[in-house]
């Protein structure tokens, strides 16, 4: 990975409402001192106000939009994500989403920011959980597996950037042998790499989103590599 630089120091928000914001904020502390992160956990428009990046936690996205939406929150995330790097992990992949099936009766608010469409709950109920290798492009030690853990978790159904947005890279596939029969038929060549459905984590331009927990691992290659790959590039070309 591309070092950045000269600027080392960033302020990293982590959307502290409800869900895994607690686990966040440990693995960014662990991140190596060279990718120094001032840790901010956002509640109000004057904390968001402070950050040059944010994460959004997996937890309940239903939940969180309507403790953000009580806080005066939403459109200030909106425009957030116009200008400064947004990572989702988990019910944060639905709720930067643009779109959702599988929303609780009465809908669901979404904030944007990333060109795909979401299944909520796609892998099942919490007793389908379940734990995977994967293999991750940019990830320092790209050799070693990062170990992926899948809470309730999101499945993407489609990308569909427009000409004007960003292009989506994916960063990590899980195998299609792993798909819940709950996401649909897989393509006739259900060996496909590019069936939407297997993927986990992809980047659009500095935003990232990843459908697992890496907050609940002690590795912390990813909060590394939203420092090192998304926010450090965007605040040293401002």
């Amino acid at each position: 990975m591309q070092e950045s630089s000269p600027r080392q120091d960033v302020t990293i928000g982590i959307l502290a409402l409800q869900g895994a914001f607690a686990e966040h904020q440990v693995m960014f502390q662990k991140v190596s001192s060279k990718k120094k992160a001032v840790i901010v956990l956002v509640r109000t428009e004057e904390d968001l106000g402070k950050c040059d990046a944010l994460v959004i936690p997996g937890g309940e996205s239903t939940t969180i939009a309507l403790l953000a939406r009580l806080a005066g929150l939403l459109g200030p995330l909106r425009d957030f994500l116009k200008k400064k790097p947004v990572w989702g992990t988990c019910a944060g992949a639905i709720l930067l989403s643009q779109a959702i099936e599988g929303a609780k009766k009465g809908g669901q608010e979404l904030l944007g920011g990333i060109s795909v469409t979401t299944a909520r709950n796609g892998w099942g109920s919490q007793v389908e959980s379940f734990e995977a290798s994967l293999e991750v492009e940019g990830l320092r030690e790209a050799n070693r597996p990062f170990h992926g853990i899948f809470i309730r978790a999101p499945v993407v159904l489609q990308l569909h950037p427009s000409a004007t947005d960003p292009p989506i890279e994916v960063i990590s596939r899980i195998s299609s042998s792993l798909l819940p029969a709950s996401v649909g038929p897989l393509d006739e060549d259900d060996t496909d790499p590019r069936d939407p459905r297997t993927i986990v984590a992809l980047r659009q331009g500095s935003h990232l989103l990843t459908t697992f927990h890496p907050e609940l691992t002690k590795d912390n290659r990813f909060h590394e590599y939203f420092i090192t790959e998304c926010v450090l590039p965007s605040v040293c070309n401002k």
